[in-house]
């Protein structure tokens, strides 16, 4: 018989982490657990408070409900949950997990036996300008070739500098930079500080506004010659239909998936799919899950054979995050099967 149960996990930061949303010194996640006939799936729900459309205060209250019915099955559970994505990440996970032959092995692939790597980018926190800067020369000396630097927090001429400061020594060739303001920019400044950016030959900028502001946000993706990527912009858009309103009014250049913000796998290939038939670009990144959703993300995200660097080096980023074989090695992400998952939940 199937049983289901599920657990709260709080992820420390080894060091404080900043966004043009704040600081976070730690995270929660929680787990759905399945067992069934002597055999164990596990899945993560890997929610962020003050930005995933689940959170909500009767969040913990959806889990166990989830848990005491999880004899519906996973279609079912599926299209209840369409109003807690992570929710529905972590169950598709966790019967993933529990019909394969190692738990944690959920896409067998050459990325799983460890013949192929994944193309990643280095993430750059926010801080002030010498923290950065520290970051910057760190992320290059691994060996990333494309960088990924939060913007929107410090004064926006010192991350001028910044950008400078890499220009100066890299090419676009050698380096490729994204920025991610995390909606920072007012709608009046917007067009201003993007053309300013340009300059920088920049790969694209992510989310530049607030979300909901999509008229201001399709300007802007119509008359700039800096790439835009939507990212929070999607959270909370449950409906196909809805999608699609959504990226036909845009047009965004490209689009960013986090699986536990979009309801899962096929929340993902829904957008992906929608993103393919208006020739919009589109790459995956974590949404500061442990390594068990990271390593799920990362499984997937190779059976799509994109080629772009993806957002999924963030493993490092905590003091009791669980061991396993995903290793960052100049700017590539490897699963290492020689390795063993240690978890204890």
């Amino acid at each position: 018989m199937l049983k289901a149960t599920y657990k709260k996990h709080i992820l420390q930061f080894k060091q404080a982490s900043g966004t043009s949303r704040g600081v976070m010194t730690e995270k929660e996640t929680w787990f759905i657990i399945l067992e069934e006939n002597g055999k164990k799936g596990i899945g993560e729900c890997g929610i962020l408070r003050g930005l995933s459309a689940d959170d909500r205060v009767d969040y913990e209250e959806k889990l166990q409900w989830t848990c005491e019915n999880i004899h519906f099955g996973e279609e079912k559970l599926w299209q209840e949950l369409i109003e807690f994505p992570s929710i529905q990440f972590g169950m598709e996970m966790a019967f993933l997990s529990l019909r394969s032959k190692n738990p944690f092995e959920l896409f067998p692939s050459e990325f799983v036996s460890g013949e192929k790597s994944i193309v990643i980018n280095g993430l750059v926190w926010m801080g002030n300008e010498a923290f950065m800067k520290q970051q910057i020369e760190e992320k290059i000396a691994q060996g990333f070739g494309c960088i990924k630097m939060k913007i929107g927090a410090i004064e926006f001429d010192k991350e001028l500098e910044l950008l400078r400061f890499i220009r100066q020594n890299f090419d676009e060739n050698t380096i490729e930079i994204r920025v991610d303001a995390n909606g920072a920019f007012n709608e009046n400044e917007a067009l201003n500080k993007i053309n300013q950016l340009t300059g920088f030959k920049l790969h694209s900028i992510e989310q530049p506004i607030q979300k909901n502001y999509t008229d201001t946000m399709s300007v802007l993706c119509k008359n700039t010659n800096l790439p835009i990527a939507l990212d929070e912009e999607l959270i909370g858009v449950f409906s196909a239909s809805e999608k699609e309103n959504l990226l036909q009014k845009i047009m965004p250049q490209y689009i960013i998936l986090k699986p536990s913000f979009i309801g899962g796998f096929r929340g993902t290939l829904e957008w992906i799919s929608l993103a393919e038939k208006y020739n919009i670009g589109w790459w995956i990144t974590s949404a500061l899950e442990s390594n068990i959703g990271l390593n799920a993300i990362a499984q997937f995200t190779f059976t799509l054979n994109t080629k772009m660097p993806q957002g999924l080096g963030t493993g490092s980023l905590y003091t009791n995050n669980f061991d396993c074989p995903l290793v960052v090695e100049k700017g590539q992400l490897w699963y290492k099967p020689e390795l063993d998952w240690k978890v204890d939940l």
